[in-house]
């Protein structure tokens, strides 16, 4: 057996023993915080409760930014839960397309998200993120990378104001984990300590 069938035969059964112990997921699940506010330790979070996490997808092949939510909705009938780039753009066109959703934003002081960016992208250049921040690298970009940071939260915040039902800030610098997440999602608690992983420590 091919080692891809392999590995998906075992996320296959994987998933099916987690939807037998915590149930099917409910409504789709948005993470709309930008990469390194915590999506990694998210969306391990939303595999153990159940989800199919869709996460990071290449741009690479793409000649404009549109294009970009063009492949998230091919992308999107394989997940029921998604988090970081570019996912995290769409919350608006997700909101209206999937009503019932849920959504997650994912918060993180300025200056360590900032100076985390600058730790893991460097000087390499990506096509994503000159879409998204207006320059590719975080490197020299600073006020660029973090005004960018600022708006985007903003405007996610003005689009969810009066939603709690279906919005929640998460900030997992600060502690939040199962109590937060399970509420929104009604779903049971694990036992298990909340997931924190990517962090610049685990990578040294």
């Amino acid at each position: 057996m091919h080692y891809r069938s392999r590995q998906t035969l075992k996320h296959t059964i994987a998933l099916n023993l987690r939807r037998l112990k915590f149930g099917p997921p409910r409504p789709r699940v948005f993470c709309v915080g930008f990469q390194k506010t915590g999506t990694t330790s998210l969306q391990y979070a939303l595999s153990r409760l159940g989800y199919r996490v869709g996460g990071v997808f290449p741009v690479k092949d793409l000649d404009r930014r549109e294009q970009m939510f063009e492949r998230a909705m091919e992308l999107l009938p394989q997940f029921d839960a998604f988090a970081d780039n570019p996912w995290c753009l769409y919350y608006k066109e997700f909101d209206e397309a999937f009503p019932g959703s849920k959504f997650i934003l994912t918060t993180r002081d300025p200056e360590k998200w900032y100076n985390s960016a600058c730790r893991h992208f460097g000087d390499r250049w990506s096509q994503m993120h000159e879409w998204i921040y207006g320059v590719p690298v975080p490197i020299g970009n600073k006020d660029a990378w973090i005004g960018r940071l600022l708006s985007h939260q903003e405007e996610v915040r003005d689009h969810f104001a009066d939603r709690p039902q279906d919005f929640i800030e998460f900030d997992v610098s600060r502690g939040d984990g199962w109590t937060e997440l399970c509420r929104l999602l009604d779903k049971k608690i694990p036992s298990s300590p909340f997931p924190q992983l990517n962090t610049a420590r685990m990578r040294s």
